[in-house]
């Protein structure tokens, strides 16, 4: 086995400061093209599940080299000044990176950096693009794609051990994300979400190793054995409820994550700290899996509370 660290991005920001993101490629021959799949995580630097994912797939693959017959391309922090600051976006340009691809090699720094990183992962036979949600809310682990990608994707999906996944109308994807932009080339990408900001889950970080080890298997860059993975719930955008608070206050769980609900049982409660009063129940609208639940505790009204898969 072959492997090697280098920089992919390497330049310089205002007042002396520079940027540098990392690659560790691991390969089976060095000088031969083989099956790549490429692991992508830290565009957002308050999300953190990814990281551990990393150095998991690094490790299993450096226990049993000689089942490596590909390429393993891992790329822990695609925004290293945000991981650096627990900032979910570019600290110092305010700009969320995964609305600024394909980039530009002409344009602004941010441009320059994201047209890099896109030069650097096209060509790869598949693209695992690691998010967790954020400080307020906790997600089972699951995969989301388009309508359009769905033919393309959905084979690949399946492969890699989440619970569920979540096609989206077309209308709903954003063209200037990164995984948008390679799937429009014809690089074959895929955006897992799971667990919750500033966190890592381990449970879930094994569960997708075992998948992105099985996809691994499938491509024909592992040769070794692989764990048995679950086939996961498929859904339309339109069989998820949404749950909103229709006021502000302390929202108290009434259940678990991952509970199965029934029509009007109480998701939890908001609460009026200051009254001492119960202010109103979140009903769960419909039979279903709640696979997202509120994990920060204070509400505004309108903030998402839950989301329920309808059965």
């Amino acid at each position: 086995m072959n492997e090697r660290i280098e920089s992919i991005v390497a330049m310089k920001l205002p007042a002396e400061e520079s940027v540098r993101i990392f690659r560790h490629r691991l390969t089976a021959n060095a000088r031969k093209r083989l099956p790549r799949i490429a692991i992508v995580t830290g565009i957002h630097g308050d999300e953190l599940e990814g990281q551990f994912v990393c150095y998991e797939v690094i490790s299993r693959i450096k226990a049993h080299p000689e089942c490596l017959s590909g390429t393993v391309d891992v790329y822990p922090a695609l925004n290293p000044l945000g991981i650096d600051t627990l900032t979910r976006g570019i600290p110092g340009f305010d700009l969320d990176m995964n609305r600024t691809f394909p980039g530009d090699v002409n344009g602004a720094v941010t441009e320059q950096i994201a047209a890099k990183i896109i030069v650097d992962l096209t060509g790869s036979d598949l693209v695992v693009d690691i998010h967790a949600s954020n400080l307020f809310l906790r997600e089972i682990p699951q995969i989301r794609i388009s309508e359009s990608t769905e033919p393309a994707l959905m084979p690949y999906a399946k492969l890699l051990n989440v619970d569920f996944v979540w096609i989206h109308a077309a209308a709903t994807v954003l063209e200037s994300t990164l995984a948008h932009s390679l799937n429009s080339i014809g690089t074959k990408t895929l955006v897992v979400e799971m667990g919750v900001g500033m966190r890592v889950t381990q449970e879930y970080a094994h569960q997708l190793t075992d998948g992105i080890f099985n996809a691994m298997k499938a491509l024909g860059i592992w040769t070794g054995e692989v764990a048995p993975v679950r086939s996961p719930m498929i859904s339309a955008a339109h069989e998820v409820e949404f749950l909103n608070a229709p006021c502000c206050g302390l929202f108290v769980p009434g259940v678990e994550h991952l509970h199965r609900m029934k029509a009007g049982e109480a998701v939890g409660s908001i609460l009026d700290p200051l009254k001492g009063t119960e202010v109103v129940k979140i009903l769960a609208p419909c039979d279903g899996l709640l696979f997202t639940l509120r994990e920060y505790p204070i509400v505004d009204e309108g903030s998402l509370i839950a989301r329920i898969l309808r059965d």
